[in-house]
This record gives structure tokens, C-alpha cells and sequence, in this order.
């Protein structure tokens, strides 16, 4: 049987860590550690001040420390998750598996070592939670593991290739940009939602996930010869949207737009392009898997904190004129005066915002992919740039209503609807092919 594949995780960044190392940990030129440590940056490497006994020690940067028995863990302090987002904060948290301290951009970089199925058991209790259905628990398994083996082949591309990764498009009118990949070239992925939650043994898995885990472990997500870019999002609104609208332009067949549903919803044009039927889309509420407020479902992908975010399936966002225009000023860094218009130029196929107009008195500039317009229009991230834009005079003073579906990039699985499609009797097979059409399982371990 092939070996299972180690990969290595971005955690923590910060200009100076501290974590604790339960059991014993060694590198390979034989130091070893124990014990509470502050790390901060010393020339091109680290000086480590042990908290009990005040020991300093000096290391190079890179140096992999490896746990010496079973039961070694160590805990990384004041990790900040959910980053950007409105429920960002710090916690503890603990990690099987090795400790590498990396220094990259004048900051230490905290990476876990360990193997794929090890990280995936955290990562789905991370993402949802472990109370999940089990076929959900399986699709996941199979999507988490599927994108971050792609990721790491296209992490190899990308160092490979001599052409330099282009994610930034910018003109005198336009500044178009996405966010993916390109800045984790010194790890596989990070820890955060920009790639999957992942928090160790933290959230303590349960039997469930395991099973999960074993029942599918090796498996794969394939489209010919190539491991799928498998990605999701908490809810597409009721439509699923194609990879290249939201990312690079490079078009994966198994990542196609579709309505969320076994059939398309009656009373809808489905040419979500279009801005009429855009907006009757968004002010309607079609049928479709996500479109769900049972709370037993909802609690299987949303955690505790995930639960203070309510009406996600159409929801709405108001700012007054002089608001929105210092939000984006805020946010972008640049000086558009007072914002006259919000206009859409380019949907993609559910509806979400490629490219948005902005028009202020100062200076005018189309912005996008998603992402961009989502962070240029709040403190944290816009639920989804699947929205209209509807303008109110209240007392005199300009409005600016933002109507919206979904929660998320909207690509691949919806975790609430697959959440729904497992509480239906689906197995994790028949949910795959519903968002990954075309899309073929297979054992690669």
C-alpha cells in the first residue's frame, strides 16, 4: 500500500510565539525540548526562553521537532482564528504530530508536521460539526482530503514554474484580484478559513469522524488523471458557482454551476448574468437543498461560533452614504470622496459579483474577483457578492441596501445543503456527484 502523505500546516504568525511541548520533542541534530517557550526572532533564527527555568537556547530557522512518543503534544498560545472575519479571536490550541518554526516576512511562522488522515480528522470536527450525519461526515472527508492533495500538487507547479503566479490584474479603471494559493509557498496550506479550518485536537473529534475517516481513507475525488480541486462553502444561495468566476480563469468541468436542487426551481430564469433575473433571484426565496431552517441540520456545519451568523440563505446589509463611503475607503485604502453609485458590471453564474463599479466623487474604479468586494464592503467579509443594490432616501440622507443570498464563494460543495442532503437519505457518494459532476472516486492510499 502506498504511504500516507505528510504534509505541513501554517498555524501561527506572529513576531513572537509562545507554546508548550507536553512530552518530549527533538530535532535532528539531537535538541531536545520540554516544556513552556517564547520564541522571538534572533538574526536569522530564534531565541527560545524557557519559561520554568529561564534557559535560552538559539536556533535555525526550519528546525523540524518532532514528538519522541505517542502521547506528545504541544499547545500553540493566542492563535488567532476566523482572521478577518466578524467573529475573529484568539484561543489555545494543541497539535499532534511535529513543531517547525519558520522565520518568513520579519515574523515566526508556527507549522504542524503530520500525516493527511491525522489532519483531516481535525478538520472536519474544525469545519462542521462532529455531530454531523455520517454521510456527510464522508463527503467531507473526501473533499478535504481531495483539495489539499491538489493543493500540494499545485503548490509543486507553482515553484516549478518559471512564469511567476499573476493574481493581481490592475489598470487605471479596474483592480481585479483573487485570493488563493500563491502566498503559502513555505507550507501546504494554512489553518484558517482562506484554506480549511483546522485546529488540531482542539475540537475534540468523536467516533463519528473517525469512522468517517476510515471509511474513506485513501479516497480521492478524480477528473482524468487529476486529483480535484474539491472546494466548498458554508451556503451557495441556491446556486452553485463555476471556479473560474471566483478564481484563476481556468476551467474544471467537475466545478460547473447548477441550482442546488434535484430540479431546477419553478418561477426563476436561471441566466443568473442577467441583472433582472439576478435581482428577482435574490429577492426571491427558490427551492433548493440550503434553502433550510431546520436547526438540527443546521447545527451539523455550524459551530458555536458559525451560529452567530443567522439569515445567511437572503439576507441584507444597509449602509448610509457617508458610512459606505469611509467603510471603503477604510477597507481599500482608497479615496473614492463620497460614493454616488454602486453599479454591477459582471456577474457570474449564480449571481455573485465579479466586478463592481464603485463611483465616488473623487475617483471612479471597477474592483473584483468576489473576495475583493466582499472585504472592500465590510469591517470583516460580505456574507457572499451574490447582491443587488438598491439606493433609499430616509430623511433626506442616501442609503445604500445590499440584498443578498448565501454565505460564501458559492464553488463546489454547499455544506448546508449537503448537511440536508444527508438528513434526506443521500450517501456520501450521491452527494459528491450532485456538486462534483463528472467527478470520479477513487482510492489513491
Amino acid at each position: 500500500m502506498k504511504q500516507i502523505p505528510v504534509i505541513q500546516v501554517g498555524i501561527q504568525f506572529k513576531e513572537t510565539i509562545e507554546f508548550t511541548l507536553f512530552g518530549d520533542f527533538k530535532d535532528k541534530l539531537g535538541v531536545k525540548l520540554s516544556g513552556r517557550y517564547s520564541a522571538t526572532i534572533f538574526g536569522k533564527g530564534f531565541l527560545l526562553l524557557k519559561h520554568e527555568e529561564g534557559e535560552e537556547i538559539i536556533l535555525k530557522s526550519g528546525l523540524l521537532f518532532e514528538p519522541q512518543s505517542e502521547d506528545a503534544y504541544f499547545t500553540l498560545h493566542a492563535v488567532t482564528i476566523g482572521i478577518n472575519f466578524h467573529w475573529e479571536r484568539d484561543e489555545d490550541q494543541s497539535f499532534k504530530g511535529g513543531l517547525k518554526l519558520l522565520l518568513e516576512n520579519d515574523k515566526i511562522t508556527a507549522i504542524n508536521v503530520l500525516p493527511v488522515e491525522d489532519y483531516l480528522m481535525s478538520v472536519i470536527s474544525s469545519e462542521m460539526s462532529a455531530t454531523s450525519s455520517l454521510e456527510l461526515l464522508k463527503a467531507h472527508a473526501v473533499i478535504s482530503r481531495s483539495w489539499l492533495l491538489a493543493q500540494i500538487e499545485k503548490n509543486h507547479s507553482l515553484q516549478s514554474n518559471t512564469d511567476a503566479y499573476k493574481s493581481v490584474f490592475e489598470t487605471d479603471d479596474e483592480f481585479i484580484k483573487w485570493y488563493d494559493r500563491e502566498d503559502h509557498l513555505n507550507f501546504d496550506v494554512c489553518a484558517d478559513d482562506h484554506c480549511q479550518r483546522y485546529q488540531g485536537i482542539t475540537r475534540a473529534t468523536t467516533e463519528e469522524v473517525e469512522n468517517a475517516v476510515r471509511a474513506t481513507w485513501g479516497e480521492v475525488l478524480m477528473s482524468g488523471e487529476a486529483i480535484c480541486d474539491a472546494r466548498f462553502s458554508k451556503c451557495c444561495g441556491g446556486m452553485v458557482e463555476k471556479f473560474e468566476n471566483v478564481w484563476e480563469p481556468v476551467n474544471h468541468p467537475y466545478l460547473q454551476a447548477f441550482a442546488d436542487n434535484d430540479v431546477d426551481p419553478e418561477g426563476f430564469n436561471l441566466d443568473l448574468k442577467t441583472e433582472a433575473n439576478a435581482e428577482k433571484w435574490m429577492l426571491g426565496m427558490p427551492d433548493a437543498f440550503c434553502n433550510t431552517t431546520d436547526k438540527e441540520v443546521l447545527s451539523q456545519v455550524l459551530n458555536d461560533y458559525d451560529q452567530e451568523t443567522n439569515d445567511f440563505y437572503r439576507w441584507e446589509v444597509r449602509y448610509r452614504q457617508s458610512e459606505v463611503s469611509e467603510l471603503v475607503k477604510k477597507r481599500t485604502g482608497i479615496d473614492f470622496g463620497t460614493i454616488q453609485e454602486m453599479i454591477p458590471v459582471e456577474r457570474g453564474d449564480s449571481g455573485r459579483l465579479i466586478k463592481l463599479k464603485i463611483v465616488g466623487d473623487k475617483k471612479t474604479l471597477t474592483i473584483g474577483k468576489e473576495l475583493e468586494i466582499r472585504k472592500a464592503l465590510s469591517e470583516s467579509h460580505l456574507y457572499s457578492s451574490a447582491f443587488i443594490i438598491e439606493k433609499e432616501d430616509v430623511d433626506g440622507q442616501l442609503i445604500f441596501v445590499l440584498k443578498g443570498a448565501g454565505w460564501g464563494h458559492g464553488v463546489g460543495l454547499c455544506q448546508i445543503g449537503a448537511a440536508v442532503m444527508g438528513a434526506k437519505g443521500y450517501d456520501y457518494n450521491a452527494i459528491l456527484m450532485h456538486y462534483f459532476r463528472g467527478a470520479e472516486l477513487k482510492k489513491k492510499y
